[in-house]
Order: C-alpha cells, then sequence, then structure tokens
C-alpha cells in the first residue's frame, strides 16, 4: 500500500515538474506584431487589358417573348396545335437576357426564314446594378 501511495507522490512530481517547465517555455515565447511593407499602386501601362482574357467566354443568350403561368393539368392537357397565351401583347418588346438576366430590349424580325431580335433599346447598367439590390 505504502508503495502505490509513493509511486502516485512521485507521478504527481513528475506531472508538477512538467507543468513547470511548459509555464517556464511559454514565457520564453516572444510574439510581435508583423509588419507588411506598404501596399503600392503601380499603372499598369505596358500590360494588355485583362477583358481580352474573357471575350472567348461563351454566354446563353435566351430571348423571351412573354411569360405565363400553368398548372401541372393545363401542361398536361397540351396537345399539337394548343396555343398559349402568354403575358405580352403582339408589338410589345421582347425581352434579350444573357446568362438570365435582362440587358436589352427589342423587336422581333425574321431573317431568312429564322427569328431575330432587332435591339430597340440596352437596359443602363444602372438600372442592372439597381436589381441587384
Amino acid at each position: 500500500m505504502e508503495s502505490k501511495k509513493e509511486e502516485l507522490q512521485g507521478k504527481e512530481a513528475i506531472l508538477k515538474k512538467e507543468e513547470e517547465k511548459d509555464v517556464s517555455q511559454e514565457e520564453k515565447i516572444n510574439v510581435q506584431p508583423t509588419k507588411f511593407p506598404p501596399l503600392e499602386s503601380k499603372p499598369s501601362v505596358s500590360e494588355p487589358d485583362n477583358i481580352e482574357l474573357l471575350f472567348d467566354i461563351p454566354l446563353q443568350l435566351t430571348v423571351e417573348l412573354g411569360r405565363t403561368t400553368m398548372s401541372i393539368k393545363e401542361v398536361l392537357a397540351l396537345t399539337s396545335g394548343s396555343v398559349i397565351e402568354l403575358d405580352k401583347l403582339t408589338g410589345e418588346s421582347a425581352e434579350l437576357l444573357v446568362n438570365g438576366k435582362l440587358i436589352a430590349r427589342g423587336e422581333v424580325v425574321v431573317v431568312d426564314e429564322n427569328f431575330g431580335l432587332r435591339i430597340t433599346e440596352i437596359i443602363k447598367p444602372e438600372v442592372r446594378l439597381r436589381k441587384l439590390q
């Protein structure tokens, strides 16, 4: 029994010494704030515009004639020859969307048996930015 007690006391003494070592090592650590050199803006006169790197990225353009809402039952009832009424009037501008964002409006035209869009209005950047907020 005495030997176990002595053994426990010995372990406690070792732990106490290790704690003292940890404290003394912590005291020796020198902490200082980092010093960074000042940032300088240099005009890039000789470098080409980086916008050119984006020129070959594909964008999805969509011309939207109008929209409507239908129930699943109405969609399932559609057959060949069905007519869907849209929320736009005849002669009203169609919308040009780039990656889902409205950028212009125009009128639908026919070009060599294909539909096209003659742009009549470009949406101003300020208006597009307001819609983002």
